[in-house]
């Protein structure tokens, strides 16, 4: 499936064609995306205690990945998904740009690890002086 969790997508079809939001959770076994506002279904909640309220909850439904395309965050278009092996890794990237959907990812790990690199040197830093 070329739509992972935390992408933001396009919906092609349906009653909410057109509209741009982020993937909440992406189901691969069933070639399935949940999309945060589209396809909202109502949920009927029974009250389990006496101290909970009944309520009708509103909740996205999953739609078919097929009726999704990614919008690379690069050049803001819906775009085709393609693949390509940099090192170890498959990487997907952008048909009409060119540019790495999975870099920006990368580099906020890779900022994660400095920064939690930059606290433990400061921690060392009093310590010794």
């Amino acid at each position: 499936m070329k739509v992972k969790k935390n992408d933001t997508v396009l919906v092609l079809t349906g009653k909410d064609a057109g509209k741009t939001a982020k993937v909440l959770v992406a189901l691969p076994k069933d070639n399935k995306v949940v999309v945060d506002g589209v396809n909202v279904q109502k949920k009927h909640k029974k009250a389990r205690t006496a101290q909970e309220v009944s309520s009708i909850v509103n909740q996205s439904g999953a739609i078919d990945a097929s009726n999704v395309l990614v919008v690379c965050p690069v050049c803001n278009k819906a775009v085709r998904v393609a693949y390509k092996v940099e090192g170890d890794k498959k990487v997907r990237y952008c048909k009409k740009c060119g540019a790495l959907l999975d870099a920006s990812k990368e580099a906020k790990e890779v900022k994660k690890t400095a920064k939690k690199k930059t606290k433990k040197e400061a921690a060392e830093t009093p310590a010794e002086a």
